[in-house]
């Protein structure tokens, strides 16, 4: 994992230096500098947008008394879109907006749901509490898919 951090914190900067340098080669540097503005202003504004929309269809799912599995999981993806458009670089604009784009953002979360959702286990009970407490308790664990073991809860 840490090995991964790493090189995801060497080569990212590299690529998007690199980018950066052969777009100003083409397009000049005052192009390159108002492309970086623009895609920071425009992913700005979705992601603002988004977020929004991912509040409210969270309040909205709450209410109708279901789960916001999916809010939750737009929501997230909406706030890592927003702070990829911070850096600023060509690649992890396109990577943000691609994410606040809702049908590509709809894949990525089916891809990450299908990747990790056998790793969570997720148990609700209902009783135990003190009395005049009516609330639920929820407890879950980790468990690794790889070796089965039980991590601290």
């Amino acid at each position: 994992m840490v090995g991964r951090l790493l090189l995801l914190f060497l080569v990212v900067p590299l690529a998007e230096l690199y980018l950066l340098l052969r777009f100003a080669d083409v397009t000049g540097i005052p192009t390159t500098i108002v492309v970086v503005v623009l895609t920071g202003i425009v992913g700005s504004t979705l992601a603002a947008r988004q977020g929004v929309a991912a509040i409210r269809n969270f309040q909205s799912a709450i209410g109708q008394g279901r789960a916001p599995g999916t809010e939750v999981v737009d929501g997230i993806l909406i706030a890592f879109a927003a702070a990829l458009l911070l850096t600023p670089g060509l690649l992890t604009d396109a990577v943000g907006i691609s994410l606040l784009v809702p049908w590509s953002r709809h894949l990525i979360r089916k891809f990450l749901v299908k990747r990790y959702a056998g790793r969570f286990q997720v148990v609700t009970f209902r009783g135990g509490a003190p009395q005049g407490d009516d609330n639920q308790t929820v407890d879950a664990t980790f468990h690794r898919k790889a070796d089965g073991n039980r991590l601290p809860s």
